[in-house]
């Protein structure tokens, strides 16, 4: 498939897909990911409206990821890692480090700041960095709650183990488990491990739901046509269908969805809001130094873009 790809699947409205999505290249200071979310024909999946998929790639020694403090409004941000570590600050004084299977989940409500870098013990050896970073809207009543930030290890998340299929369930609930982690509307998001020639049925309790391709191939469904999908394609479902999918080689996908979110949800830099006025406040907010430092990385900070 061509960067930037997307397909409606008219042809066949019996199936259950109704978008596929071939995520597109962007560079995010020297380290490039893959964009899913939001596309040109689909914005949300339920409540996520952004999703990058990160890596993999193998750092040097000497080398490493450095995202520098930078704000967020009205969402929260979702940090997993599939491969190497990332240290994690922010404004409300948190340090912590993140490692395969663990997650980050930052509430940013009326306002956070938030670095994400390489530790030094992994830059001092190289390592190889890879990972899922997404952000979910924040319903309109809960854009300027209080931030806040919890990390759920990955010892603390369910696992469902069926035949050829393992999945760790990262929130919401599903498979008959229900995860720990904070969610303010109803959300799903799992990672599925897939044996060759396994099926995952993809939970039918969320009015939208998807599916992401991090490695491997699957199928859905019984046209050829659109219902194949290799790393870095998201299959999108048909509300109300019944959704599953096999893997054509070991495969790895990331389900994701829920509620729709209440409205329209605007856009710019690193800031979500239901309030195009609401985005101009902070904007402004950031380039007067009005938003909190991060403590232990004061030094550096994104400056806000020009357009």
């Amino acid at each position: 498939m061509d960067e930037g790809f997307e397909q409606v699947c008219e042809d066949h409205p019996e199936d259950a897909i109704e978008l596929v999505i071939r995520a597109r290249p962007r560079d995010i200071g020297g380290f490039a990911v893959r964009r899913a979310l939001p596309s040109m024909r689909r914005r949300l999946v339920g409540p996520f409206i952004f999703f990058d998929h990160m890596g993999p790639a193998d750092l040097p020694a000497g080398g490493g990821m450095d995202v520098r403090p930078h704000p967020h409004i009205a969402l929260a941000t979702i940090t997993y890692l599939l491969d190497g570590v990332v240290f994690h600050r922010d404004s409300l004084g948190t340090a912590m480090a993140i490692r395969p299977g663990d997650v980050n989940w930052m509430i940013a409500g009326k306002g956070i700041v938030h670095s994400e870098r390489t530790p030094p013990e992994a830059r001092a050896t190289g390592h190889r960095s890879h990972g899922l970073q997404a952000w979910v809207a924040l319903r309109k009543e809960e854009e300027e709650i209080e931030p806040r930030f919890v990390h759920h290890p990955a010892s603390s998340l369910p696992r469902i183990e069926r035949q050829g299929v393992e999945v760790r369930l990262i929130s919401g609930r599903a498979f008959g488990q229900e995860a720990p982690t904070p969610t303010l509307t109803p959300t799903i998001y799992a990672d599925a491990k897939i044996a060759a020639g396994a099926v995952l049925e993809i939970p039918d309790g969320y009015e939208q739901r998807a599916a992401y391709v991090v490695s491997g191939s699957i199928e859905c469904g019984d046209t050829a046509s659109c219902a194949r999908a290799d790393e870095g394609t998201m299959l999108v479902f048909r509300p109300g269908a019944r959704a599953r999918v096999r893997a054509t080689t070991d495969a790895r996908v990331m389900v994701l969805g829920g509620a729709p979110i209440d409205g329209e949800r605007f856009i710019w830099w690193n800031f979500v809001s239901s309030s195009k006025e609401r985005l101009e406040r902070a904007k402004l907010d950031w380039k007067e130094g009005r938003f909190p430092k991060v403590p232990g990385d004061e030094a550096e900070h994104i400056p806000l873009p020009e357009r």
